[in-house]
């Protein structure tokens, strides 16, 4: 399991046996190199310039083209859970990019009609299938034991929709978000 700082640990407040509580408080993983830019220009959709920049000349030196798809904000509604894909941008991102980054997360409080545009993620169950999925799901079913309850037991290809908000933390909202929502997550 990662080693989850303690003042993200927040699953023992929001967790129960139907899963994740959320509220107008989202939070994004992601890494401490994007934060200044994150800070004047909000969470944007497809926001990783420079990792998306990196992918298209890799393909280009393979002869292939890119096309480059506009993918939703991805939130959670737990510290954790959005530290876990924090650190899985950090690992992606070092492949490509020099540097020394860390994961942080940032809450994002949204306002009413917002907050009703924010959809279960069940586009993550292609992303569940591979190793990356299977590493989140031992991470998740690690939550869920520490804090009494059972490890999840979902079908993610005939799961419920809301399964994958309220059991996996797994949510998305397809439109930017300003910075002025935003707050960094720090001890």
């Amino acid at each position: 399991m990662a080693n989850t700082p303690t003042f993200l640990k927040d699953a023992k407040d929001l967790l129960s046996e139907q899963g994740f509580a959320a509220s107008n408080v989202w939070y994004h993983g992601t890494s401490s190199a994007l934060i200044d830019s994150i800070k004047q220009q909000g969470l944007k959709r497809s926001g990783d310039k420079v990792l998306k920049e990196a992918a298209k000349k890799t393909m280009a030196t393979i002869g292939n083209d890119y096309s480059e798809s506009v993918e939703p904000v991805f939130l959670s509604q737990s510290k954790e859970l959005a530290f876990y894909w924090a650190e899985q941008t950090v690992r992606n991102r070092s492949v490509r990019i020099e540097g020394k980054e860390e994961p942080v997360v940032v809450a994002a409080t949204l306002p009413e009609d917002t907050n009703a545009k924010v959809k279960p993620d069940v586009g993550a169950a292609s992303l569940l299938l591979l190793k990356e999925g299977e590493e989140f799901m031992a991470y998740l079913a690690e939550i869920y034991q520490e804090n009494g309850f059972d490890v999840p037991n979902i079908d993610l290809m005939r799961a419920d929709r809301l399964a994958y908000l309220n059991v996996l933390g797994m949510a998305y909202l397809n439109e930017d978000i300003s910075p002025l929502n935003l707050t960094l997550i720090s001890s």
